[in-house]
């Protein structure tokens, strides 16, 4: 009888677990596209955090709407950059989060998996949107060196736009 019950219990926890789980916060809505004066701010921001760390990169810039707002690429930056830097940039600004967020969501795996199947993203980190007065104005997305690293390029520019 005691198994019984702890088998219920036990059950009963994970039925109930979804049920008294947060939602997760609301996205942002979008707002008005990003000035070029806040986009040369941004590219002007990362640019300088990549290269006080000697990191090559390419670095995009996009509007709410997803287009290219603004680009560089450093010297020496591997030429598959330049695509998957706008790819984060357009992935971070028409999902509306951190591209960081579906990268991880892939390696959990199950479900998630079908992240893979969605034509048009780029699931590696180092895009990020950029949010001004609770609105995306656009994103930035960084390609060229560790993910992780690309991530702390893209944050430099989004915080420097605002």
């Amino acid at each position: 009888m005691n198994r019984l019950m702890i088998a219920a219990v036990v059950a009963a926890s994970f039925v109930a677990s979804p049920l008294f789980a947060q939602a997760p916060p609301p996205r942002p809505s979008y707002g008005p596209a990003i000035t070029f004066d806040a986009a040369k701010k941004a590219l002007a921001a990362a640019e300088a955090e990549a290269k006080k760390n000697n990191w090559p990169v390419a670095i995009a810039i996009v509007d709410s709407s997803g287009n290219l707002a603004a680009f560089s690429k450093m010297d020496n930056t591997q030429h598959a950059s330049v695509d998957i830097a706008i790819g984060k940039a357009v992935t971070a600004n028409n999902l509306k989060r951190p591209t960081k967020a579906l990268q991880d969501g892939i390696a959990q795996g199950g479900a998630n998996l079908r992240l893979l199947a969605v034509k048009g993203i780029t699931p590696l980190e180092g895009g990020v949107p950029i949010v001004v007065d609770g609105k995306i104005i656009g994103a930035i997305g960084v390609s060229g060196v560790l993910s992780n690293q690309d991530a702390e390029v893209a944050m430099a520019g989004a915080a420097a736009a605002k």
